[in-house]
Parts: C-alpha cells; sequence; structure tokens
C-alpha cells in the first residue's frame, strides 16, 4: 500500500458531506441492497458511539473505510469493512481493520465482533490474520441463501 493516512470522520468537519456521499456510492457498488447502509449511513454515523475510518486515494476518492461501534464497555463492533475493487489486495483493509481494533481498545472493551460471509475468502482471510476466532454460525443471516459466521477477537488475548 502507499503511504496513505487513515483518516477519523469527525462529526464537524466540512469534509463529512463529501466523504460520506463517497462512501454511499462505494456503498452501493459493493454491497448488495438489503445489505447496504446506503439509505441510512448519515444516521448511523451520528450515533454516539460509533465511528468511521477511511483511506482517500490521490485523487481523493476514497479507497476504503471501515465503520465500527461500542455499544457497551463489554464488546464492540465491526459493522463495515469495505475497499474499493481497484484498491483491493494492497493492504487497505488490513490497514483499516487495524486501526478500528485500536479505535476500539481505547474504549477498553472485552471482545470486538463482525459478521462476515464465509465463502468472502479473503475476508475470512484477512480477518483470521488479526486473530479473529469464530464464535457462531447463523444461517440464513444475509438472505435465506447465505450464511454468516460470527467472528471474535478478545482484546485481552492478543
Amino acid at each position: 500500500m502507499a503511504a496513505r493516512d487513515i483518516v477519523e470522520l469527525q462529526r464537524n468537519s466540512p469534509k463529512w458531506v463529501t466523504v460520506v456521499e463517497d462512501i454511499v456510492k462505494l456503498e452501493r457498488k459493493i454491497f448488495p441492497k438489503h445489505e447496504s447502509l446506503a439509505r441510512s449511513f448519515d444516521e448511523e454515523l451520528k450515533k454516539k458511539n460509533s465511528g468511521l475510518l477511511y483511506i482517500e486515494e490521490l485523487d481523493g476518492s476514497i479507497a476504503g473505510y471501515v465503520m465500527y461501534s461500542w455499544p457497551s464497555s463489554l464488546y464492540a463492533s465491526i459493522t463495515k469493512l469495505a475497499v474499493k475493487d481497484s484498491c483491493r489486495r494492497q493492504g487497505y483493509g488490513e490497514a483499516l481493520l487495524t486501526a478500528a481494533i485500536q479505535k476500539c481498545r481505547t474504549r477498553n472493551v472485552g471482545r470486538i465482533s463482525l459478521h462476515v460471509d464465509p465463502l468472502r475468502t479473503p475476508a475470512m482471510n484477512l480477518y483470521k490474520k488479526l486473530s479473529f476466532k469464530v464464535d457462531n454460525f447463523i444461517q440464513s443471516y444475509y438472505s435465506s441463501d447465505r450464511n454468516a459466521y460470527r467472528l471474535c477477537l478478545d482484546c485481552d488475548a492478543s
């Protein structure tokens, strides 16, 4: 990955609207309609215990983003991780996920969880590389014919 900064989207940022619009476009390209937060992204980001990190390409477009939340002091969730097709396999996903894990750890949570389609092999490999473990299999999580694993990372164990 070319040296690019990971940026935390701040609620009072003058770039808020532009960044959210770019992320919504990326969200619509990557995720099926029923999995996309495109219609509610702005509202999701305004929630008190949530955050978003992103990486820009040199032209200013969004290369990838990760959204996370910490509903309580017990756990945090990675709610979205996406990297533009043309930017994949360059370390962006790993950099974003690592940064989100660090942000969650600053909240002193005991566990970080996420959901992933078991058939998304590159995503599964990334999560395993960063020490996430399969916690549960959830039948029909995404749709009637798409399942999910819930993966967890115990923060005191890694």
